[in-house]
């Protein structure tokens, strides 16, 4: 094979007649396995040390050990999207900042494993992902069925569906990308769809950040009230710091509550709790003070007003960001804004996405159903930022062409 051919992955050189055999794929198995089983350690290690060392600062003698090697083992099944089985109910919300941290380094493990075996075909790269998916897969079900018990039970079925999920998303990813198989697969589409997936990625992104200052404006204004759930949990400063690193986990968890209530649809926490641009509905919520950003009376809040605009501003970015980014042969102002209310749609499925990834359950009963309506969400915000980006994108297309 000449120096000059190109691997079926992508447009590189391939690599030398032994690293295509047998034992560059068995190669890159080995080094996802290893990748994967360094993640899972590392998070564990990191996450358990931190809960440790709030609960060595509780004046009151917080959680042992075990119990707070425990704690940190029953949040990691939570981002793989587990459930816990409670007392109280099923336990099933995602602490999305920390499934964040978990995609990411799944990812890296994808890339690792490609630039350690270097696979020339898509079957072993195909391989090197199933390996780590699989190890991903066995490692969170080991650790549900250690943590399994009378008080605290885990669903193993569907612990082991999220898991597999994640690790194939996001490990897949890794892989798909370094390997010259994503680039591929885009080879084969229309040109424009790398800015569109780009300006959904932007829009995406912009949606959360507003959406998460909304969130904080929230807070700042009642921070009393956090202060005032903060300190009745006990435990001085090391109970509120404990319950700032779980309200920083589930910050993006109510980033996306937030989104469905500037898209329109709003969101519940419970059954007795609602709160949507149309009215407020209070009633009995859990004692976290991150829920002191929720409104203290039955007035619909200004800040609620405002965040109406956070979809428009998604789609324009969106729109922005495609127009700027489409290439000499994509076509001028008004291909560019039909493709940029292709990325407002797509937008509006992310959302929907994001939204149902972090609702959830906190129980039985008036705490079964939390977060905001995914479906509803979804499509509030794909009219509202498929006309926005449409517009956006036309606009900066224009400017961009001179």
């Amino acid at each position: 094979m000449s120096s000059t051919s190109r691997t079926a992955l992508g447009n590189r050189p391939s690599p030398s007649a032994a690293e295509g055999t047998p034992a560059g794929s068995w190669r890159g198995m080995a080094a996802a396995a290893a990748a994967v089983v360094a993640v899972s350690l590392a998070g564990l290690v990191g996450l358990g040390l931190a809960v440790v060392v709030v609960s060595t600062l509780d004046p009151g003698g917080g959680l042992t050990v075990g119990g707070s090697v425990g704690l940190a083992g029953r949040l990691w099944l939570l981002a793989n999207g587990g459930e816990l089985e409670l007392p109280s109910g099923p336990l099933r919300v995602a602490p999305l900042l920390l499934t964040a941290g978990l995609g990411w380094g799944l990812a890296r493990a994808g890339r690792f494993a490609v630039h350690v075996g270097r696979p020339s075909t898509s079957r072993a790269a195909a391989m090197a992902a199933a390996v780590l998916v699989a190890g991903h897969t066995l490692l969170t079900v080991l650790l549900a069925a250690a943590l399994d018990s009378g008080s605290a039970g885990v669903d193993l079925l569907r612990t082991a569906a999220g898991a597999a999920v994640l690790g194939l998303a996001a490990g897949g990813w890794g892989v798909l990308r370094d390997s010259g198989g994503l680039d591929a697969c885009l080879d084969r589409l229309p040109g424009a769809v790398r800015p569109v997936l780009r300006a959904v990625v932007a829009g995406l992104l912009a949606l959360l950040a507003l959406c998460t200052a909304v969130v904080a404006v929230a807070l700042a204004a009642d921070a009393s009230g956090y202060a005032a759930v903060s300190g009745s949990l006990g435990g001085a400063g090391a109970g509120a710091l404990g319950m700032l690193g779980l309200g920083l986990l589930l910050l993006p968890n109510a980033a996306a509550a937030t989104l469905g209530l500037a898209a329109g649809p709003g969101f519940v926490v419970g059954t007795g709790t609602a709160v949507s641009v149309h009215g407020v509905t209070l009633g009995a919520v859990p004692a976290l003070p991150l829920l002191a950003a929720l409104p203290d009376t039955q007035a619909v809040p200004l800040v609620a007003f405002i965040s109406q605009a956070v979809p428009v501003l998604g789609g324009l970015v969106a729109g922005v960001v495609l127009g700027r980014r489409m290439g000499a042969d994509d076509g001028g102002p008004v291909p560019a804004g039909l493709w940029s209310l292709v990325a407002g749609l797509l937008l509006g499925v992310a959302s929907g996405l994001v939204v149902w990834l972090a609702g959830g359950a906190l129980g039985d009963g008036a705490l079964a159903d939390v977060g905001a309506p995914p479906l509803a969400t979804g499509l509030a915000v794909a009219l509202q930022a498929g006309i926005a980006a449409a517009v956006a994108g036309t606009i900066s297309r224009w400017r961009a062409l001179g």
